[in-house]
């Protein structure tokens, strides 16, 4: 299925039905009094979660999103039928968002709806507007119109643990050796297109979710390479798993790298808990493993693993660093 996470739609709610203007009209009752009957009220628009949606796909092929009009009203003080109401299905971790950028509201929860257009309510008929002084009103109040506007769906994955780092390092072959994810594995930049998740399991009832994030280069936040289109998704992991190559050369300064591109695009990800790893590690000797061990990172107590996805070393034990700092969190949403 192709991995579509931002979307743009029309959306439109039910117009309110027109009140109706009769009389009452019967064989001896020569005087009969006013009896229309109310508009009908038009349908919402109601945006819905789906936990088993995780793309905006559908939105590619359907972009328009209109609920029904109210019936107007009819004779002998008959309401008009309410219009049917629309509902959106969008997945866990949608940003509804208006066209100037405003957030609406914030899709987190299984099941959780919100209505964004209300529908109009239905006009009176003329049998409400009957007073003392006014026994034959011979008007009817039209129906309100519905809401209508442009939205922007914007899905930002809800992972608990977001491995971030340059193409090529490992991501994928650490996601595929800890869960049952099965992503694409090859030996060339940029093989992962779009973000991976893999539940992680530790034992009953307890696991996390991983999330595999494309490979960010210098200058992402600003649009390069896979850039800010995938940034999105880290911004909800309450955790960051730095992952670097132990084969390249100055793998510091590649974390700075890392380090500003994240912070430059949500200065917030500057406070979430994180670990730093050293993949590949079957690749090296002891005496390059001991210049890595020597590295200072400017976050004191930060912890640090050397590991190697391939030839499963450590990841069982980074596995379960992740679990525990993830178990004393609260989630960041």
């Amino acid at each position: 299925m192709k991995f579509i996470d931002l979307a743009e739609i029309y959306i439109k709610s039910g117009d309110g039905g027109d009140g109706h203007i009769s009389f009452r009209k019967e064989k001896f009752v020569p005087k009969g009094g006013p009896d229309g009957g109310n508009g009908g009220r038009g349908g919402d628009v109601v945006i819905k979660a789906d936990h088993h949606l995780n793309t905006l796909l559908d939105f590619k092929f359907k972009r328009e999103f209109l609920a029904k009009n109210g019936q107007h009203g009819g004779k002998s003080r008959k309401t008009g039928k309410d219009g049917a109401s629309i509902y959106i299905k969008v997945p866990v971790g949608t940003l509804i968002k208006s066209p100037e950028g405003e957030i609406i509201c914030d899709i987190t929860e299984k099941d959780q709806e919100f209505v964004i257009a209300k529908g109009g309510n239905g006009g009176y008929g003329n049998s409400e507007f009957a007073t003392a002084t006014n026994q034959a009103p011979r008007f009817a109040k039209p129906g309100w119109p519905g809401e209508e506007m442009n939205i922007t769906l914007e899905l930002k994955l809800l992972a608990d643990v977001g491995i971030v780092g340059f193409p090529n390092v490992g991501k994928s072959t650490f996601i595929s050796v800890v869960s049952a994810a099965k992503p694409k594995i090859a030996d060339y930049h940029f093989t992962t297109l779009i973000p991976n998740l893999g539940i992680v399991q530790i034992a009953e009832q307890k696991s996390f979710v991983l999330a595999d994030i494309p490979g960010l280069i210098e200058g992402a936040s600003d649009g390069k390479g896979l850039g800010i289109q995938f940034l999105r998704h880290v911004e909800r992991c309450r955790i960051l798993l730095f992952m670097l190559d132990a084969t390249e050369d100055n793998p510091l300064e590649k974390y700075k790298i890392l380090r500003n591109e994240l912070e430059s695009f949500n200065p917030d990800m500057s406070f979430k808990k994180r670990i730093i790893c050293f993949n590949k590690i079957d690749a090296i000797d002891d005496a390059r493993l001991k210049e890595l061990k020597k590295i200072k990172f400017k976050e004191k107590n930060t912890p640090i693993f050397y590991i190697s996805g391939v030839a499963h070393i450590n990841t069982q034990e980074l596995k379960m660093a992740l679990w525990h700092l993830y178990s004393e969190e609260e989630p960041i949403l």
